[in-house]
């Protein structure tokens, strides 16, 4: 009895110090969640807003668009202020009704944004999302080291190329790209020619050395890797680069805000501050990706805008296609083959 009595005097007197504590303590500390990938947002310009706004930045990262729609599922958009992810898992989130409308009103910086990266299938009218960068895989290779001629996808299965590949860590790109080896698109829902895909991925096992979902290009960089598969992110005079002849895909990765963000003003402060031509500009140098706001041109530096792994020109372009969500049953037998390839 006494124990008890003396620990209901104590619940007591903690509730009372917090009851004190809520009425003397000054108003909390705003704050931005933000989920992306590691990396992906350059510090100095994080530190910039807390400074110029006094909202602290919480930065979560996920190492997959896989991972990110997961999580994004699990907490109904509730765990997050602001997600980046590429188009295709975006538009599931749109569909399925996990991101909101953005209020135009608060991001008056919108206007800058180049129009060839608005109203596409993710987003038709725009009114959820707000392409942060693009980008194109390519095939980058050390030409000093590499012996084989490089003419597209399947010039990544020469034997010579033994434990020499790197790829990103991502499932739909890896598969995509096996896919367009085949001559097919990257969005083929025919369960036996994704079938056909897991096969012949299996078969360039012996060429990878390493699957890379943050930063694959600094094993090309370093020397680790002669060749990769990847968006490359660091211009490098000894590095070339290959438009495969069968066709690449273009991605746009957008700024959203989830359904359940606790702090939407500050999501929408945050879109509007890297809307601003300085800013965007320095988070395409940082992220060397496509830049795809038309008023920070003047603002890039030389270098990055001659830099054509970046910068590709369209009359060499060729064809490409965005990467879209697919068929539930085509997805979970994209995951089969990918766990199968992983652990093989």
């Amino acid at each position: 009895m006494k124990k008890t009595l003396i620990r209901a005097f104590s619940l007591v007197l903690i509730l009372a110090l917090m009851l004190m504590s809520v009425g003397c303590s000054s108003a909390p500390a705003q704050e931005l969640v933000i989920f992306s990938w590691a990396d992906y947002i350059d510090p100095e310009l994080l530190a910039q807003f807390t400074e110029e706004t006094g909202i602290a930045i919480n930065y979560n990262y996920y190492t997959s668009n896989e991972e990110m729609l997961t999580k994004l599922e699990a907490a109904e958009g509730g765990d997050y202020d602001i997600v980046i992810g590429s188009d295709f898992v975006v538009n599931i989130a749109r569909n399925e009704g996990l991101i909101m409308e953005i209020d135009k009103e608060k991001v008056p910086n919108f206007s800058n944004l180049n129009p060839a990266y608005l109203n596409h299938y993710f987003d038709p009218e725009a009114k959820y999302t707000v392409p942060y960068v693009a980008g194109t895989p390519l095939i980058v290779y050390d030409p000093a080291k590499v012996t084989c001629e490089i003419t597209g996808y399947n010039s990544l299965w020469d034997p010579s190329l033994a434990d020499q590949l790197v790829v990103m860590d991502d499932m739909r790109n890896v598969i995509g790209m096996t896919l367009k080896s085949m001559g097919y698109s990257l969005n083929t829902e025919d369960p036996e020619i994704i079938a056909q895909a897991g096969e012949k991925l299996l078969q360039l096992k012996p060429n990878i050395r390493a699957l890379d979902g943050d930063t694959p290009h600094e094993k090309l960089i370093s020397g680790e890797c002669t060749i990769g598969y990847l968006t490359m992110a660091e211009n490098n005079p000894d590095l070339a680069f290959y438009l495969p002849e069968e066709g690449t895909n273009i991605y746009v990765d957008a700024m959203c805000i989830p359904k359940g963000a606790a702090n939407k003003a500050n999501a929408e402060s945050f879109i509007n501050f890297m809307c601003d031509p300085e800013v965007s500009a320095k988070a395409s140098v940082f992220t060397q990706y496509i830049n795809c706001n038309s008023a920070a041109t003047e603002y890039l530096p030389q270098e990055f805008l001659d830099n054509k792994a970046v910068n590709i020109p369209a009359d060499t372009l060729g064809e490409t296609e965005f990467m879209q969500d697919i068929s539930a049953e085509a997805t979970e037998q994209m995951n089969e083959i990918w766990n199968a390839f992983k652990q093989a």
